[in-house]
């Protein structure tokens, strides 16, 4: 018995150990970091491209208001209700006791890339860093310069509610062997520049395959499934499929997705849902260039069927119906 009991206590010693080692937070090292002069104009770029504000700035009325009251107030406020439970959007304001104003640039670009906080915890992906990580170095450092001009504010928001065993951050780490490598874009050699950019800023900064997308049930994107339209975990409909299938989007030409991003019409008149216009209303401010590369890109894609069933989309929507959109 003595030598059982011994040997379960090293079996359990050594997990442990093995667990703690492999869930090790990977920071990104200052030697990464390029002698770059921060552009401030271009980091406003890429947080309008990248929806910062739909999420960070405070709502006008509940947690749960799609609509904010200022694109440059990012207090938090905003909570996401998911199966994992509910995440309290935080503050990313200069503010430095409630924001992020004590953060350096190499804080903030870990996060980015790693998913970490400048304390070494791991930060839920609800976060869509899985996605932002293919941001370049010298974007976040310009983007990291623009939150810094943006008004600090003073805003305390609640801890995020999460079930067992979601409520455990160490157990990211696990999930982090997956899904986050810390690697930015790199461009396919094959395609035109065109469509890198496009890549570039669908993988990247807009992060729409993270609402696009079916997930499995660690929360981690089902490749084979990419883009093909997902249910919201917030439970407002789903996102249509945006692959150039039959299922998809198939039958729009470029001019008509650029044209969507541009005015939120679709092809055949209707018009995008609630959810889907704050992200239309970024891509409008983007220049017509890069809506032309999105768009572009978005053709590219290998056109997959639709990953979300007609019965479990909101009041049964036709395929490539704008009320199924939800926040890219």
């Amino acid at each position: 018995m003595r030598k059982a009991l011994l040997a379960l206590i090293v079996f359990c010693f050594a997990g442990a150990t093995v667990f703690y080692l492999v869930t090790m937070p990977v920071t990104v090292p200052a030697s990464a970091l390029p002698d770059h002069a921060p552009d401030p104009a271009n980091g406003k770029y890429m947080f309008t491209a990248a929806g910062c504000a739909g999420c960070h700035a405070v709502p006008v009325s509940g947690c749960d208001d799609l609509k904010i009251k200022d694109a440059e107030t990012l207090a938090g406020g905003r909570c996401l209700k998911t199966p994992f439970g509910t995440f309290n959007v935080p503050n990313i304001s200069p503010d430095k006791e409630t924001g992020i104003g004590n953060w350096t640039t190499l804080d903030f670009v870990t996060a980015m890339k790693r998913g970490v906080a400048p304390d070494g915890s791991y930060l839920y992906p609800a976060f869509p860093y899985p996605s932002y990580q293919r941001m370049s170095y010298e974007d976040l450092i310009d983007l990291k310069a623009y939150l810094d001009s943006l008004p600090a504010v003073k805003s305390e928001v609640p801890p995020s509610e999460l079930r067992f065993p979601f409520d455990f951050r160490r157990g990211l780490g696990l999930w982090h062997l997956l899904y986050v490598d810390g690697k930015s874009f790199t461009p396919d050699p094959n395609a035109s520049a065109e469509i890198n950019r496009g890549a570039y800023l669908v993988r990247g900064p807009g992060h729409c395959s993270e609402c696009h997308s079916s997930r499995n049930a660690f929360g981690g994107i089902v490749k084979d499934a990419e883009f093909a339209g997902a249910e919201s975990p917030e439970g407002r409909g789903a996102a249509p499929n945006i692959t150039p299938s039959e299922d998809g989007i198939g039958d729009w030409s470029e001019e008509d997705i650029a044209y969507l991003l541009e005015t939120g019409n679709e092809p055949d008149f209707d018009v995008i849902g609630e959810t889907m216009a704050p992200i239309q209303e970024n891509m409008a401010k983007l220049t017509a260039e890069d809506r032309k590369a999105i768009a572009a890109y978005i053709k590219s894609l290998p056109p997959r069927p639709d990953a979300v069933a007609e019965s479990e989309r909101e009041g049964g929507e036709e395929k490539g119906g704008a009320d199924r959109g939800n926040e890219e």
